[in-house]
């Protein structure tokens, strides 16, 4: 028996329509993840000059924003932040939270407007490189 071009053209337009809801569901249910992460990101309150000197490498991941960075200590001072790898969408901006690290010698500092999200990453990764944690 063969099958109307009509009929083919219908069974095809309602597999990809159905295909296309499962792929929207699921970047929908990335994206809220990746929100759900970055809100609950918290941060510890670390006494910097209680740190050894040294250079400590540290990372933070919340699936659509990433940020590596390499942390300079010396005499209890940070002295330098590098960022080594920054994944990000509209985020570029926020990479200069880490002169507002340097200048506060904490972590928790303003985030920068616009890039609120990519903020919060690169001062987590900052924060994991001097407690010594990699993801």
């Amino acid at each position: 028996m063969k099958l109307s071009r009509k009929r083919i053209f219908l069974s095809t337009a309602a597999v990809l329509f159905f295909a296309g809801l499962i792929f929207a569901a699921v970047y929908l249910k990335s994206v809220a993840d990746y929100k759900r992460a970055v809100k609950e990101t918290a941060f510890s309150g670390i006494d910097i000059s209680n740190i050894p000197d040294g250079i400590y490498v540290g990372e933070y991941d919340v699936n659509f924003i990433y940020a590596k960075v390499e942390v300079t200590v010396r005499n209890g001072v940070i002295t330098s932040i590098d960022i080594l790898e920054h994944k990000n969408q509209r985020g570029k901006p926020a990479e200069v939270v880490t002169d507002r690290i340097i200048e506060e010698q904490k972590i928790d500092v303003d985030a920068i407007s616009g890039a609120t999200n990519s903020s919060t990453v690169i001062k987590k990764a900052v924060e994991n490189a001097i407690n010594g944690i990699s993801y």
